[in-house]
């Protein structure tokens, strides 16, 4: 694999540190955590005008027809930035399984409007016992003559508030028997969905969402009946590895502003960064960080290029859950008291780090996956 950039990958990276530093500095993240929609308008709409949005999808959809590869370079600089608002829920968890598995109808009929930026949308895939598998999934959803109903609660829908549209995956349910998966486009402003805000360490506004008889139409059905699950498998890769992207992108910000307070913060007569002990931990967060981005490009590598990547995808999650943890706190221990203060912007990274440590599975959660790839007996299966 190539772990460099090329030269049109440096400018996208470089361009898109610029217009971030310069539409996201770090007051307007802590001004949209206290926000309401905790979004800006103006702002998606530049973006969208970037073509971020559109990036994976093909030119006749209004997008760019860009690379997995391409976009993670773009979310490792959201991380590094902590930008708020729902890209990721709209282009990640929203088109791409429309992508992966809508028929033209559909992928013509949402994704031109996601490019644009006029159409947000997010996944709600959380049950609430807040298990990301597939096989505790059970919200239903009931055939119709003309569509489904669909009954259930999820929990931790990201922007779910001003979304327009929420993929739901549900159980077909028929003739008093649950069967296989299904995923259906909701639309978010129906009368009998009940949105209700969550407090959280995240720094993205998350939500809990109950679905009361709720009608979808047969045609915001993503492929075919009883599919969805093999949908979401396909999904899941590319969903993991853009939220390690992320955390990478916060990792490389931490040590960077770490780094540059031991150098000039004082103490007995000399900088912090000259007493061993802070030279120690300096040293652990760079192996840490280093090692986060050969075990994260790895992964990246392999799903933007279509490898098997089960492993990797889970060896990556599993290391930059516990790495980004270890670096944040490490960080604190150097800055002292005076890192958990509003004052400093550290407190927002450690919050990001810990809401990242167990979004799409935690350590224990991915560790079991690589243990099951590696064919281990006695394992329990991933289900």
């Amino acid at each position: 694999m190539e772990f460099g950039l090329n030269q049109e990958q440096t400018i996208l990276k470089n361009e898109t540190r610029r217009f971030l530093k310069n539409e996201c500095p770090i007051d307007f993240v802590k001004e949209m955590i206290e926000d309401e929609k905790g979004h800006s308008p103006p702002l998606w709409k530049k973006m969208a005008e970037l073509g971020w949005m559109g990036l994976l999808f093909e030119e006749k959809y209004g997008g760019i027809g860009g690379t997995f590869l391409d976009l993670s370079i773009i979310l490792e600089e959201m991380g590094r930035a902590l930008l708020p608002g729902p890209f990721f829920s709209t282009v990640i968890l929203g088109g791409v399984p429309i992508t992966q598995g809508g028929d033209e109808e559909l992928k013509q009929r949402f994704l031109p409007g996601i490019a644009k930026g006029d159409i947000i949308m997010t996944m709600a895939l959380t049950e609430m016992e807040g298990s990301y598998a597939i096989d505790e999934i059970k919200s239903i959803g009931e055939p119709r003559s003309d569509g489904y109903v669909l009954r259930g609660r999820k929990m931790f829908v990201p922007y779910a508030h001003i979304a327009d549209y929420i993929i739901c995956p549900a159980r077909t349910y028929q003739q008093g028997h649950s069967n296989g998966i299904s995923l259906f486009i909701v639309d978010a402003k129906s009368e009998t969905m009940n949105i209700i805000p969550l407090i959280s360490l995240d720094l993205q506004k998350q939500f809990d969402v109950t679905f009361t008889d709720v009608y979808v139409p047969q045609n915001n059905l993503i492929g075919e009946e009883k599919q969805g699950g093999k949908l979401i498998q396909n999904v899941w890769p590319i969903a993991v590895v853009g939220r390690c992207c992320e955390m990478l992108g916060a990792m490389q910000r931490v040590f960077e502003m770490t780094v540059d307070y031991a150098q000039k913060r004082r103490q007995f007569g000399r900088p912090l960064s000259a007493f061993q002990v802070i030279q120690h931990y300096c040293a652990d967060m760079a192996i840490d960080l280093e090692c986060s981005k050969v075990i994260t490009h790895q992964a990246v590598w392999r799903v933007s290029n279509g490898h098997p990547s089960t492993k990797e995808v889970a060896m990556a999650k599993a290391w930059s859950s516990d790495a980004f943890k270890k670096i944040a706190t490490t960080a604190h221990q150097i800055y002292g008291a005076i890192g958990f203060t509003k004052d400093q912007d550290l407190y927002l990274y450690f919050r990001f780090a810990k809401a990242g440590e167990i979004t799409f599975g935690d350590t224990n959660f991915h560790k079991e996956v690589v243990a099951r790839e590696m064919d281990l007996q006695g394992v329990k299966a991933l289900r």
